[in-house]
């Protein structure tokens, strides 16, 4: 199999880190299957995708609804016949109160995208790689250095995405037998309309707001390929990729 017929699951691909990694790999000779909740953003990442339009495919999904997973994979094999990298990247949080403000509907929303999400696309995609020819594939979930350290009041977040770690690790287990990786990506300040509050200012461990560096997410999605594209048998397990300047060592 030539790396142009490799194909990559991309979630969360509407805006922001995912739309970044999708165009990437989309560049490095993937074809493309862009997964989020908005049509419209799936499109404007497909727009950044100029030539061969023929090997980017666009399924809106809600990664929480276990018939639209499903329906997304099913999309994907009917289209490409298989699936080599799954980008697990959609994710949500909750606003920045403490623990005993959140309202529980907000916690639930918050597991449901970041860990329930993952697991169903993860759970599809080591479905499909399991018993398709060949056998094999790459999982590479979106962790976050949250999964080592947490901000302030992100009791939700930090949770999930501690439990993405755990996440990880089984997958690696597992998969083996199956010629299938697990690696685990965790990233601090990549420059997303997302982390546009830290250029302003946020919370810190002791108690002040201040703002905080950011690098441009283009390094990420260098990273993603980098991760994507080796051999089945190695692998980046866990890689942080952070803004230099930005507090993490020494946090909390």
């Amino acid at each position: 199999m030539t790396q142009t017929e490799k194909v990559a699951v991309i979630t969360g691909a509407g805006s922001g880190i995912g739309r970044a990694v999708a165009i990437a790999l989309f560049d490095a000779g993937f074809d493309v299957v862009l997964a989020g909740r908005r049509q419209s953003a799936l499109e404007e990442t497909a727009d950044g995708c100029t030539t061969c339009p023929g090997r980017i495919l666009a399924v809106p999904t809600d990664v929480a609804d276990e018939a639209q997973v499903a329906h997304l994979f099913e999309t994907t094999e009917k289209t490409f016949g298989r699936v080599d990298v799954l980008f697990n990247n959609a994710g949500l949080s909750a606003p920045a109160v403490t623990i005993d403000e959140l309202p529980v509907e907000k916690w639930k929303a918050v597991v449901d995208v970041n860990l329930t999400g993952a697991f169903l696309c993860a759970q599809a995609a080591f479905r499909l790689m399991r018993r398709q020819t060949p056998m094999g594939g790459r999982i590479i979930n979106n962790g976050s250095i949250s999964a080592a350290v947490p901000r302030p009041f992100s009791a939700p977040y930090t949770a999930t995405k501690h439990a993405i770690t755990g996440l990880t690790k089984s997958l690696s287990l597992d998969g083996r037998a199956f010629d299938i990786a697990c690696s685990q990506i965790d990233i601090g300040n990549a420059e997303t309309e997302m982390t546009e509050p830290m250029a302003r200012g946020v919370y810190q461990a002791d108690g002040s707001i201040r703002p905080e560096p950011r690098m441009d997410v283009a390094h990420v999605a260098d990273a993603v390929v980098y991760m994507a594209t080796l051999p089945l048998n190695a692998n980046v397990q866990f890689m942080t990729l952070m803004a230099t300047k930005m507090p993490f060592i020494g946090r909390g």
